[in-house]
């Protein structure tokens, strides 16, 4: 199946504000799907198939069919957090290929700013009824403590520094300080001193969870958007050139006695991905990676097998993730969930800045960018979690 080119991503759009409070989250949906069908040159009328994690009002697939007045012959809620949207790609790139659809539309939408949801530091939702909560929560651990359970393990097992993660903040601030709307994002949030920013910066910034310091946690904003896959014979007559699905993998990990929890669902989905689109590591301009935090990035980096498990800190030293080095892929050009928007469930704008590079329209543009992945973390790295990855290829 290498190379096969039987869906695209063909329409695109992302919710420009991070702090919207004229909008609700159903209407970031509704309105970037409309967008992105204008993007892509086509109508309601054209779309298919519906994929939707459910997430705000919109009352799944179902109750968002009938709010967009549309009748999908396809409907898929897999919801999974943050890599819902991956996931709903590789989803639709199988039943497109299977002549199930023809147009299938993703969307997502948030108002976490605004509703002052605290993703990451906020403790237990709930009592503590089912098998998995009676035996965490009680204990009062976070969303954030959790993952630096996973950075400190990290450390100790192979002596990554805190310098070397600052750098993964580094080179996403760079790309946000070259994107208007992730400016204006941490403006509109107060962020202080909207600037590029240092490994210095980064480690006078204040404990958060040790030893994960506040800039290396991502901002909590408002957002969506929308992107709309076709199969090859719409994508040939869209406005834009089409974005190649070419590959894509899916996994689930979590705790386990004796289990590594620096390897992630990636060390699963990554290979997946990468056999079935017919291409290495070593060939991707582009690497959008799910950045809830900085450990996030560097253990995706190993198991996606752009380095060796261990190596990241060193592999993401000296700048070398920066739109314009060129030993490597670039990493999260549109600044990432650490410095452009993070409204709580990140994966569909790996998809969106995935095409937009391959499209050749990044605020950071990849001179010659040919292939980007787009890889997303649901669930609680170190715990229960998924992975979802989708390999890319320009027209």
């Amino acid at each position: 199946m290498a190379q096969e080119r039987e869906a695209a991503i063909v329409g695109i759009h992302e919710w420009p504000k991070r702090v919207d409070r004229s909008v609700s989250a159903l209407q970031i949906k509704a309105r970037s799907i409309a967008r992105a069908l204008d993007d892509a040159g086509l109508s309601w009328g054209d779309v298919d198939g519906l994929y939707d994690a459910g997430e705000g009002a919109g009352g799944g697939g179902l109750g968002l069919a009938a709010y967009l007045g549309i009748k999908p012959r396809v409907i898929d809620t897999t919801s999974v957090g943050g890599t819902s949207y991956e996931f709903h790609a590789a989803h639709a790139m199988r039943d497109i290929a299977a002549g199930r659809c023809n147009v299938a539309v993703l969307s997502y939408g948030s108002k976490a700013a605004t509703e002052r949801i605290p993703i990451g530091t906020g403790g237990p939702r709930a009592a503590g009824g089912s098998w998995q909560a009676n035996m965490e929560n009680p204990y009062g651990s976070t969303l954030i403590a959790n993952y630096a359970m996973v950075a400190h393990r990290h450390m100790h097992e192979y002596g990554t520094t805190t310098e070397q993660l600052a750098e993964i903040s580094v080179a996403t601030r760079a790309h946000a300080m070259r994107n208007p709307d992730a400016v204006q994002a941490m403006n509109d949030l107060q962020f202080a001193d909207v600037r590029e920013i240092s490994v210095e910066d980064v480690l006078e910034s204040r404990i958060v969870a040790d030893p994960l310091h506040l800039l290396e946690c991502c901002m909590v904003s408002d957002g969506g958007g929308a992107l709309v896959i076709a199969s090859k014979d719409v994508a040939r007559g869209t406005k834009k050139k089409p974005v190649w699905l070419l590959g894509s993998g899916e996994a689930t990990k979590y705790r386990e006695n004796g289990g590594d929890i620096t390897t992630s669902a990636a060390a699963q989905s990554g290979p997946e991905a990468f056999a079935q689109a017919g291409v290495t590591p070593d060939e991707i301009d582009v690497a959008m990676i799910y950045d809830s935090f900085t450990i996030t990035v560097a253990v995706m980096l190993e198991d996606l097998g752009f380095c060796k498990k261990g190596e990241a800190g060193e592999y993401v030293s000296g700048g070398r993730m920066r739109w314009d080095h060129a030993d490597g892929p670039a990493l999260n050009t549109d600044g990432g969930g650490l410095s452009s928007n993070h409204p709580g469930m990140r994966g569909l704008f790996l998809l969106l800045e995935s095409a937009r590079q391959l499209r050749g329209e990044s605020t950071s543009q990849v001179e010659g960018a040919r292939l980007a992945v787009a890889h997303g973390n649901g669930g609680l790295l170190g715990g229960t979690h998924c992975g979802g990855t989708v390999i890319m290829a320009a027209d």
